[in-house]
């Protein structure tokens, strides 16, 4: 039965543990604690989180270039750790770092990654042919990378992780620093391999509107473990209720307090000068909320109102917002990385 289940599902993480040497007589700096999901074939399933989750790590484990300290990984029904080379030809992998060789042109890249992959000649420079027109770059295809824009290196990053019809893609924060064109580009590249050619995607990102946009299913990270999953909608209907978003002018600790004695807001957090509430009846409740602050000598300088978002999900089961979290990333932890 569970290898019937495994047959079923393209990537499986088990009690995932990892832990980082931080230096000497420095305390271990731990990465992953226990993390554990699963996603179906053919589908985007997101990690969502800040810069240090362990998001990467996790990444790195699932697709051989990491070892766990214990529990179980899976990719196309095959044990990571017991079959590496099996794996590594079931799965590609696009790192947030470029992959290409940027002296040398995009065919170039694409043959020597279809060679290593075991490719004829004859079949690599067919899919090198078939990658350059899918991803537009037809017209560069002779240039060297080192002339190309980001949007365009990022197109054949994704490219070089597609060269051998693997059947998992990770995708470890694809989009990061591309222009909103370029971006928009590379979400419809996701979308048409999944649904056309029914890929499986394991998107790392700290986009909310990403993971809102492109996965069936997510998971929000925090510390190395999982704190919820499900379809976005199904992680925003769970809050119950409208977001209250009130910026300040500037922070004031007394702000948490004056709004606490509105009667119709509940859940109030404060992050800086961003104080949050949620309500089940937004038209009563968003008025007197500038008003309270106000009459409280505290200055507002704009107060909304919104249906429930990921960075609501994210702040409701970790207490801060995805942003806030962003900037807690362990100095140790990268280096240990």
């Amino acid at each position: 039965m569970v290898e019937v289940r495994r047959a079923e599902t393209a990537l499986e993480a088990v009690d995932l543990v990892k832990t980082y040497s931080a230096g000497r007589n420095k305390p271990p700096v731990p990465a992953l604690r226990g993390l554990s999901f699963s996603a179906a074939r053919g589908t985007v399933f997101g990690l969502l989180g800040p810069k240090g989750a362990g998001k990467s790590t996790t990444v790195k484990i699932l697709s051989t270039l990491s070892a766990a300290d214990s529990g179980s990984a899976h990719v196309a029904a095959i044990d990571v750790a017991a079959k590496p080379d099996r794996a590594r030809q079931a799965l590609g992998f696009v790192a947030q770092k470029p992959g290409t060789d940027p002296m040398q042109t995009a065919t170039e890249n694409l043959l020597l990654a279809g060679r290593i992959h075991g490719m004829s000649r004859r079949n690599a420079k067919a899919r090198a042919r078939e990658l350059i027109d899918r991803f537009g770059l037809t017209d560069a295809a002779n240039r060297r990378v080192d002339t190309y824009s980001g949007g365009m290196a990022r197109k054949l990053d994704v490219a070089l992780g597609l060269m051998h019809h693997p059947q998992v893609l990770f995708l470890d924060e694809p989009t990061t620093g591309l222009d909103p064109q370029a971006r928009s580009e590379m979400w419809h590249e996701i979308a048409r391999m999944v649904g056309e050619e029914q890929v499986t995607v394991l998107l790392t990102t700290h986009y909310l509107d990403e993971a809102d946009h492109l996965a069936d299913r997510l998971a929000i990270v925090d510390h190395g473990t999982v704190v919820a999953e499900g379809t976005p909608e199904e992680l925003k209907s769970d809050l119950r209720g409208d977001a209250v978003h009130v910026d300040l002018a500037e922070a004031d600790g007394r702000a948490r307090a004056v709004l606490q004695r509105v009667p119709e807001l509940r859940e109030i957090t404060m992050d800086g000068c961003t104080v949050r509430g949620r309500t089940d009846d937004g038209a009563r409740a968003l008025p007197p909320v500038p008003a309270a602050l106000e009459d409280a000598g505290i200055a507002v300088t704009s107060a909304t109102l919104a249906r429930p978002s990921l960075d609501d999900v994210y702040l409701q089961h970790t207490g801060r917002s995805l942003e806030a979290a962003g900037d807690e990333d362990p100095k140790a932890l990268e280096a240990a990385k």
